[in-house]
């Protein structure tokens, strides 16, 4: 498991601000939704955590340590498209994340190593319900079987921290709810931290431990690039009682920095 923190993040573009002084602690073994509306900076502050992004200002923590400037094996990845290699079966695609783990130059393992790498590629596409379609290729498989493989790829690694974004966005109902079947257990038995993007207010509620809702609290009619998204919405899920809605929650109380007032009173 994993923990995280984030230190008053900013994320800038030029004169645009995405995110503004996000700042929050991630426990270990969180399920963590995050939802808003779309160009709020969510996929920004995944990518982030990833590794892909580095933040304009302030710093991300990974059990206290500075998040490493690059992806690595520690976070796994599902995005909505589906990220498999075409040419590969099942569990071909699986096994290919064991042999890049142990032999990264050569991108191969041989005799022994290789069979116990087989065996526990099998086991996780067995895990994630898989198995009978082992040696089909991704193009035979269905969109919830590909995602199915793409899970299952992310886990190969074992990582302490899974990004979900917006994994079941392009599936049917159906399919989804298969999906949500399949991924909370997963969580619980690897005992991973998880943060997931979702436009879907239902699979936010019904998955996560935690919900974070990111927005402008507020805009400048002349300026409106110059206000980015906070955290406005922080709610514990894993209380007693009736589910909360995020209308009838209180908003975290946000005031203006030092900063914001200057920025404030140059536009003004």
């Amino acid at each position: 498991m994993s923990a995280i923190s984030v230190r008053n993040v900013w994320v800038e573009y030029g004169d645009q601000i995405v995110l503004e002084n996000v700042d929050l602690d991630i426990a270990s073994g969180a399920f963590v939704s995050v939802v808003g509306p779309s160009g709020c900076g969510k996929s920004t502050f995944l990518r982030m955590v990833l590794g892909q992004e580095r933040p304009s200002r302030g710093r991300f923590l990974i059990d206290g340590k500075p998040l490493p400037g690059e992806p690595g094996p520690d976070r796994g990845v599902v995005f909505q498209r589906y990220s498999v290699f075409p040419h590969l079966s099942v569990v071909g695609n699986v096994l290919a994340g064991y042999e890049f783990a142990e032999s990264p130059f050569l991108g191969k393992l041989f005799g022994a190593r290789r069979r116990a790498a087989a065996e526990r590629a099998s086991a996780l596409v067995d895990a994630v319900g898989l198995g009978p379609h082992a040696e089909k290729y991704p193009s035979a498989l269905s969109g919830g079987q590909q995602q199915r493989l793409a899970i299952a790829q992310a886990l190969a690694r074992e990582p302490k921290v899974l990004l979900l974004d917006e994994p079941f966005g392009a599936l049917d109902p159906g399919t989804r709810a298969q999906m949500h079947a399949l991924i909370r257990p997963l969580w619980k038995e690897r005992g991973m931290t998880v943060i997931m993007v979702t436009h879907d207010l239902k699979e936010a509620f019904g998955l996560g431990t935690r919900l974070l809702a990111f927005d402008k609290p507020r805009i400048d009619p002349q300026a409106p690039h110059r206000y980015g998204a906070r955290i406005i919405y922080d709610l514990d899920l894993t209380r007693d009682g009736p589910v909360p809605v995020l209308g009838f929650s209180k908003p975290i109380e946000s005031s203006p920095t030092a900063e914001e007032t200057q920025r404030s009173m140059t536009h003004a």
